[in-house]
């Protein structure tokens, strides 16, 4: 797997498609970083670590819902394996006027892109969240 934060968001489009109460994905560091920033801004219930059929470690993240229509209308990766994306402070975009998230990878750690501009740091803009 050449790029898992992609991976892990395209298994949450997914399982939100077909109306998934929980989504199973493998673990890592980065990947509960960034679980960790979504259930803060309260687009996901939260996540559980478990292990999968061969007992590798694994990540079950229970989806949001409001009224039936998934909370996350659009999830969408931004730096890529192939074309790495970094942005100063100044330059970090807001998604949707400001109701959006974006999700930033910086040397203070993984944060929303409000937080990065409270901390005043730039870094790696891993993918946007509306």
């Amino acid at each position: 797997m050449n790029d898992p934060i992609g991976d892990m968001l395209t298994r949450i489009r997914n399982g939100q498609m077909r109306g998934k109460g929980v989504v199973s994905t493998p673990a890592s560091k980065l990947r509960a970083w960034v679980l960790d920033v979504l259930k803060d801004e309260g687009y996901i219930r939260g996540y559980e670590k478990s292990s999968d059929a061969q007992g590798h470690p694994a990540f079950d993240i229970e989806l949001k819902y409001y009224e039936g229509a998934p909370v996350i209308r659009e999830l969408r990766r931004v730096s890529k394996p192939g074309r790495r994306v970094y942005m100063g402070v100044g330059d970090l975009p807001q998604v949707r006027q400001g109701l959006g998230v974006s999700i930033v990878s910086t040397p203070k750690g993984v944060m929303s892109d409000a937080n990065a501009r409270a901390a005043n740091v730039g870094g790696e803009v891993l993918c946007q969240v509306f």
